[in-house]
């Protein structure tokens, strides 16, 4: 599995920038084909105080050509389109490969 990962840093406006993201964006991202899972996570801050992100976004894919098939196609073409009209220069991408090796308990 693989994902694209998003990080976006704080916008100047986090209540403009919600309304498009989640009303907008995420129901044009949803549409790609492909697309096994969508989570978005609001950073709260870090184990050091302020975080200079916003929002982590992870869209799950069966492996690097389906992304890659996501991204090219019309429905990727216009979710990416719409999100750089309102995230150009906070926003940024990478795949990553999901590592299914690892425990699924840590600890005690």
């Amino acid at each position: 599995m693989v994902k694209l990962v998003a990080l976006y840093k704080k916008p100047e406006n986090p209540a403009e920038f919600d309304k498009l993201y989640f009303e907008t964006h995420i129901p044009l991202a949803n549409k790609m084909p492909g697309l096994k899972k969508v989570e978005v996570s609001k950073v709260l801050g870090t184990p050091q105080g302020e975080s200079e992100y916003y929002l982590i976004a992870e869209l799950y894919f069966d492996d690097m050509d389906a992304l890659k098939n996501a991204m090219s196609s019309d429905e990727g073409k216009a979710s990416a389109k719409n999100l750089m009209s309102f995230a150009k220069g906070i926003v940024s991408m990478m795949f990553v490969q999901v590592e299914e090796k690892v425990p699924a308990s840590v600890g005690g």
